[in-house]
């Protein structure tokens, strides 16, 4: 009878500690989810903001934009043709 009690008494154990880890397991990937979600917002901040300095990048880029930015804000111009000296070794 005593090995009986012993028996149930470990079985009883061994059936809390599994569902311990059940509910364990059950919290742990909960809160891996809530991160991964997270992390792919983050994600779809940061290929948005890729986009958009693609864009600036190709806008800054353009010879018409960087001449007109040059001239209007600069004031440079084209040298006339007498004002260019060329230079040889």
């Amino acid at each position: 009878m005593a090995r009986y009690r012993v028996g149930v008494i470990l079985l009883a154990l061994a059936v809390a500690a599994s569902a311990l880890g059940v509910v364990y397991t059950k919290h742990r990937a909960r809160g891996l989810f809530i991160e991964l979600q997270s992390m792919q917002r983050d994600r779809d901040h940061m290929e948005v903001e890729w986009g958009r300095l693609q864009l600036e990048l190709a806008t800054l880029a353009n010879p018409g934009y960087v001449e007109r930015i040059a001239h209007e804000d600069r004031g440079m111009r084209v040298p006339d043709p007498d004002e260019v000296r060329i230079l040889w070794k």
